[in-house]
């Protein structure tokens, strides 16, 4: 199994005849998926998505691929693939057409129908084909052929690419639920006849690829949330992903069964339930969906209010919620229904909220204690049963953190894909196909390209550590006036302090080393503002850690007169 390594520089030039593939996201990470495919001087892309941030970034909104090493071909683009409507998969589409609006996107109906509504939001119309599983478009030099794949949101689908190099399969997202709610099948049979035909490089999602056996069907949860519906005797309130329409799907049932009404609430899930229902993907009773403003009138055991925040972001209604800053409060006796998974990273934020919610006497229902949640992703008994029926030539692990992917390169070579023709990659590392053999061949920049508020790309690391700092340890600033022309000291120091846990007054002990150091500075001639305050800087700080060990970020101001 090939690997990257550091010292990867710069991609050669693609060789004659030869295939790129250059994953810009979703490689040692669980979102911000992207790959670049390119051939004979012509690109495709499959997906473009964001990643959410996780608490040693605060501030962040998004997290988006690094387009820099394609920014200069945007021409060459011949459209970007959207294999489904999840958000780490359509999320960054809207920042990239910023730079094109004309890249043509091709996906399914409700993924494009989820993607036209968010770029609406940013005032660009896209230019759109509409695929169905069975279908063959030609993007430039790229034939490609969809395959309908089970996933946890309807129309999801696979792409088979064919060029002069060969063909390449990218799974997307997937599973294999044999009994899925929608009765749309992974179409195994088509992955047969690929698998015949010959697939030269499967890229295949790895998230479940450490879980064992095979994924529980979706229909195991109906009976679950029957039982939570039964027992509740106050309001139900469901977090979920605002794109879960199988899971939405249950949660109507079990209400019209249980005789409660439904409201969303949330611009996002508002926004995508209406047009999974406008679409017929969302089937709901009439008279079964309300707006929030109605549910004052209705008994609480009549109640029923689907939102956002399953993962406990902190803007999210559930969290709000469970902060008390929502118009919804929660109180003794309502039932929380947390119907998602736990993306990594996300684990603290999550039981913040569980503890939020059960401070103020909620009944919280998760995946911890019941089961309420089954995975969107093929796990270890699928995968087998995915590379026997494909039987790639070469395969490289997309989709997951560096263990799922060093899981699936060992499922892999368990259904005797060789390990030389297995390919573990990251975030910007070139793999070429040439002659049928796929290869590391350098590495692309792949940063993380940080939304902050309407600023794209302007917060850096180094922004980053700065505000952890400010959080973590606080800020002591010092002020002093200094005479220009002999750099005296004329004013000052003042110095205070905000978070750092120290009061005030323990700096009248720093004063002295502060003159101390300016003193010397001017004997020794040095008078310029930048200087003065890199020693100031060093005075304070020596002295925090000395006496507090502490590191505050210290803000030295020298005006000069």
């Amino acid at each position: 199994m090939s690997h990257p390594h550091p010292e990867l520089g710069a991609p050669p030039k693609l060789p004659k005849g030869g295939l790129r593939i250059t994953p810009l996201g979703g490689l040692g990470e669980i979102g911000r998926n992207m790959t670049v495919f390119e051939y004979g001087g012509r690109l495709l892309i499959v997906d473009c998505g964001v990643l959410f941030p996780e608490e040693e970034q605060p501030g962040i909104d998004l997290i988006l691929p690094d387009f820099t090493s394609i920014r200069d071909r945007l021409d060459d683009i011949d459209g970007i693939v959207l294999t489904h409507g999840h958000e780490d998969h359509i999320g960054g589409v809207p920042y990239l057409l910023r730079e094109k609006p004309d890249i043509p996107l091709i996906g399914s109906k409700l993924t494009l129908a989820l993607i036209e509504a968010k770029l609406q939001e940013h005032r660009i119309r896209p230019y759109t084909l509409e695929v169905a599983e069975g279908d063959r478009e030609r993007l430039g030099p790229f034939e490609c052929q969809f395959v309908a794949v089970n996933h946890s949101i309807p129309d999801a689908l696979a792409v088979a690419i064919r060029t002069p190099a060969g063909m390449v399969v990218h799974t997307g997202d997937f599973k294999m639920d044999q009994l899925p709610l929608d009765r749309r099948l992974t179409d195994l049979p088509a992955f047969a006849k690929l698998g015949e035909e010959g697939i030269d490089l499967l890229l295949s999602d790895s998230t479940n690829a450490e879980v064992p056996g095979f994924v529980p069907p979706e229909r195991d949860i109906s009976n679950v949330l029957r039982q939570v519906f039964a027992s509740a005797d106050k309001r139900i309130i469901v977090a979920s992903f605002a794109s879960h329409v199988h899971r939405i799907q249950q949660i109507l049932d079990a209400a019209h069964e249980y005789g409660r009404r439904v409201a969303f609430v949330g611009r996002s899930m508002v926004r995508n339930m209406g047009i999974a229902r406008e679409l017929g993907y969302l089937k709901v009773p009439a008279g079964l969906v309300v707006d929030v403003k109605t549910l004052d009138d209705l008994p609480d055991d009549e109640v029923v209010l689907v939102c956002t925040g399953s993962q406990g972001e902190p803007m999210a209604a559930l969290s709000r919620m469970a902060n008390r800053d929502h118009q919804i409060r929660i109180v003794q006796g309502d039932t929380v229904i947390l119907a998602s998974s736990l993306i990594p990273g996300n684990e603290n934020a999550v039981y913040r909220v569980i503890n939020g919610l059960s401070r103020w006497g909620a009944n919280v229902v998760h995946k911890g204690n019941a089961k309420v949640h089954v995975s969107g992703h093929a796990s270890a008994g699928e995968l087998l049963y995915f590379y026997n029926i494909c039987k790639p030539r070469n395969l490289m692990p997309v989709h997951g953190e560096w263990r799922h992917l060093r899981a699936n390169a060992e499922l892999g070579a368990l259904t005797g894909i060789p390990k030389d023709r297995i390919v573990i990659a990251e975030d910007g590392v070139v793999v070429d196909m040439v002659n049928g053999i796929a290869r590391i061949a350098g590495k692309v920049q792949a940063g993380y390209v940080y939304v902050d508020g309407l600023s794209v790309g302007d917060v850096t690391e180094t922004h980053l550590k700065d505000r952890r700092i400010l959080g973590d340890e606080g800020i002591i600033s010092v002020f002093v006036v200094v005479d220009s022309s002999t750099g005296k000291t004329v004013g000052g120091p003042n110095v205070h302090a905000r978070g750092s846990g120290i009061d005030d007054s323990a700096f009248d002990a720093v004063i002295p080393k502060i003159d101390e150091a300016l003193s010397k500075a001017a004997q020794d001639g040095v008078a310029e503002p930048h200087q003065l305050q890199q020693l100031i800087r060093r005075a304070v700080g020596k002295w925090v850690s000395d006496n507090y060990r502490r590191r505050p970020m210290i803000l030295p101001v020298v005006v000069e007169v």
